[in-house]
């Protein structure tokens, strides 16, 4: 598998300052993979350097160019979906069918979409005696997660390079070989030198650089909770704009009048999928106390079909994690009723598909992100008490309604607070806008309102 030895810089790869390495791990096998350098300071500090110097330029270009540009990336990407799928697979640990399917295929569609953006977006508007202009706000600092790791960096470096923004990248240092994989397209795209680079680090070294650069204009950070606090507080220091996604503790609700098998069975698909490793992931399911039995049968049979069927978790780290939740749930009184703790293989970073009963909304693993396969089953006396525990943490990303009548169910949503909410099902829109309430962030992804993040207004009289 294809590793570079430096980071890529003003167009070209270029050894890092330093000698330090990341070395990359199977978690299917916990076999070395691959190395990439540990940036430092000032490896960040150059790419910020070129990225500041290429701005000028490439903000100037005019949109239908920055269009060209993103249609050769998305292409290049296309070309690369094979190669892209088996990468992620070896150093995430996705099924290749997830790989291929979600992986590889979303950021394609994705970078096709801002390609599309890019050509017929409003730069430029009347609004009474003014014109008033949308400009690239500068030079942005990406810090990307491992969970879905070219999708996020595709979803932060489109739009940026859309608006005509340039781009630093840190990736996450469990998964930055795709990451290289994309830097390759965005230079067979033709994308001038500087408008894109790509620092290899980690997050208190290399990230943490990033983010307080003084020349880095917008943070675009995906990650957890607790990284983005102190991401915005560096920012705000700098009076810099952030825009940040981060934890999620979504709720699946499903009332009295809903087809409960259909209900629960996706509701497990979707914790189970990527390992449960998906901020936006139902993992509170409420349930009628009237079926509330029901339901968990149903729960706990859908789950057991997944043991052979998900891969592992990303890291001896992140496994480690998953399980001291799954302890603690049982630890505080709540009801195992498929999976546990154990791991279900000698090697790997593998967590058995876990299902939760008598969860109480004020349990650990009711209110804080596990990120594993792991979930939790509540009981609801009426939809007033579905609502407090929909609403009842302190994450507000995503969340799902089912109903017999899909306007009941709307109603439902429209009072949850949450930025997404999936209706009976709902198919996951890449144009829609992505991002949550409360702690879940600040800002949004993906389609126009991905786009808006990365632009600044101006006012002209006349």
């Amino acid at each position: 598998m294809k590793a570079y030895d430096g980071i890529y810089l003003d167009g070209a790869w270029r050894p890092a300052t330093g000698q330090d390495t990341i070395d990359v791990v199977n978690p299917v096998d916990e076999q070395v993979i691959g190395r990439v350098p540990a940036g430092t300071a000032e490896d960040v500090d150059a790419a910020v350097r070129a990225a500041r110097a290429a701005l000028p330029a490439w903000a100037a270009t005019a949109p239908a160019e920055r269009a060209a540009r993103l249609t050769a990336l998305r292409d290049a990407l296309a070309a690369r979906q094979d190669e892209i799928a088996e990468t992620v697979t070896a150093e995430l640990g996705s099924p290749p069918k997830l790989s291929q399917a979600v992986h590889a295929a979303l950021p394609i569609t994705v970078a096709g979409s801002y390609a599309e953006l890019a050509a017929t977006y409003a730069f430029e508007e009347k609004v009474g005696n003014s014109t008033v202009h949308h400009e690239p706000i500068g030079v942005v600092g990406a810090i990307t997660p491992w969970n879905y790791p070219l999708h996020q960096i595709v979803a932060k470096v489109a739009p940026a390079l859309a608006a005509g923004c340039t781009v630093v990248l840190k990736p996450a240092e469990d998964t930055p070989l795709v990451a290289q994989l994309f830097a390759e397209a965005v230079h067979e795209a033709g994308i001038p030198a500087g408008v894109f680079n790509l620092v290899t680090g980690l997050g208190p070294v290399a990230g943490q650089a990033l983010a307080e650069h003084p020349e880095v204009d917008l943070v675009s950070f995906t990650g957890s909770t607790a990284v983005g606090r102190r991401i915005g507080a560096a920012a705000g220091a700098a009076v810099k704009k952030t825009a940040l996604e981060l934890g999620g503790k979504s709720a699946n609700v499903i009332l009295p009048s809903a087809d409960l098998a259909r209900a629960v069975n996706v509701g497990v698909a979707n914790v189970m999928s990527n390992s449960g490793q998906t901020c936006s992931a139902w993992t509170r399911m409420l349930v009628h106390r009237e079926r509330y039995e029901e339901a968990v049968g149903i729960a706990a049979t859908a789950a057991a079909k997944y043991g052979d069927r998900i891969g592992p978790v990303v890291s001896a780290k992140q496994q480690e994690r998953v399980r001291s939740y799954i302890e603690k749930g049982v630890a505080e009184g709540a009801r195992l009723v498929a999976g546990g703790p154990e791991s279900p293989c000698e090697r790997g970073y593998f967590v058995s598909p876990t299902v939760f009963a008598d969860v109480t909304p004020d349990m650990t693993i009711a209110q804080e992100e596990i990120f594993g396969p792991v979930l939790t089953i509540l009981s609801y006396e009426d939809e007033e008490d579905a609502l407090r525990i929909a609403n009842g943490t302190v994450y507000g990303l995503a969340g799902a309604v089912w109903a017999g009548d899909e306007q009941e169910a709307v109603a439902f949503a429209r009072r949850m607070d949450t930025g997404q909410v999936d209706i009976n099902g709902g198919r996951f829109n890449p144009l829609a806008p992505f991002g949550g309430y409360k702690q879940s962030g600040v800002g949004r992804e993906l389609g126009t309102h991905g786009l808006a993040e990365y632009l600044q207004t101006k006012s002209l009289q006349f």
